[in-house]
């Protein structure tokens, strides 16, 4: 339930000029459409439309990426500081991260049975949870609940309900392996600018390969587009070895 606000609260937006407060609360508006893209999500899915409920997922992932550096360049904490970003943000992220994509993995068949679809979702919740799901050092603890990649792939490349099991399976234990990943919006300046623009050339990539599937078959650009996953893991172990290095 919310809190009950008193006097002590943090006066919100006090000596900010308006339109400063505007941007703050424009901010928090463009991470609360990704709830609204998941509803609509999830609403397709359940007409049968993956194809749009999959685009769905990529745009609410375009403004999970956008949204930390945007609250950042703004400085909403100190703009309103009696509202939570953070939990905003935790909350759309479940849904696009997990119920979105776990329901998605169930229609598409990738799944064989809704007591498979319950695993992630009850390792996020776990996951979600953890005080220090994000580490000082601007790290995820555990595997960060990257659901929707994995719901897009299992799709996309067609791969067995057996398969899909088995990925579902091994990453839901790797929630509670404290490993440390990458926290793209947090990292170093070069890193973060070099992570977007990969990023954006898969979010591309792929977003070309669900609207154009005939014209991009020969180039196999999804089985391409399995590059960044890959630089992700790579680049959150060099981080973390570069860290201990310097610690």
């Amino acid at each position: 339930m919310p809190k009950t606000v008193n006097s002590a609260d943090p006066p919100a937006a006090a000596g900010f000029p308006p339109a400063r407060v505007g941007l703050a609360w424009g901010v928090h508006l463009f991470t609360a459409l990704g709830a609204v893209l998941a509803a609509v999500a999830l609403v397709a899915i359940g007409a049968g439309d993956l194809r749009t409920a999959a685009i769905l997922m990529l745009a609410a992932l375009v403004i999970d990426s956008a949204d930390g550096t945007l609250a950042r360049a703004v400085g909403v904490r100190e703009v309103l500081p009696g509202f939570d970003g953070r939990r905003l943000d935790d909350i759309v992220d479940f849904l696009n991260y997990v119920i979105v994509p776990v329901v998605f993995m169930l229609a598409a068949g990738s799944l064989p049975h809704w007591s498979v679809g319950a695993i992630p979702i009850l390792a996020s919740c776990y996951g979600f949870s953890q005080v220090a799901a994000k580490t000082d050092d601007h790290f995820f603890l555990g595997f960060p609940s990257y659901w929707n990649f994995v719901a897009l792939y299992a799709w996309g490349l067609g791969v067995s309900a057996a398969v899909g099991t088995l990925a579902v399976v091994v990453l839901s234990v790797l929630v509670f392996v404290p490993l440390k990943y990458a926290y793209p919006s947090m990292l170093p300046p070069r890193q973060r600018w070099f992570n977007a623009a990969v990023g954006s050339l898969w979010a591309v990539a792929f977003a070309t390969s669900l609207l154009a599937p005939e014209r991009v078959e020969r180039f196999r650009l999804l089985e391409l587009s399995l590059a960044y996953p890959a630089y992700y893991f790579a680049l959150s172990w060099w981080l973390v070895r570069r860290n201990e290095g310097n610690a």
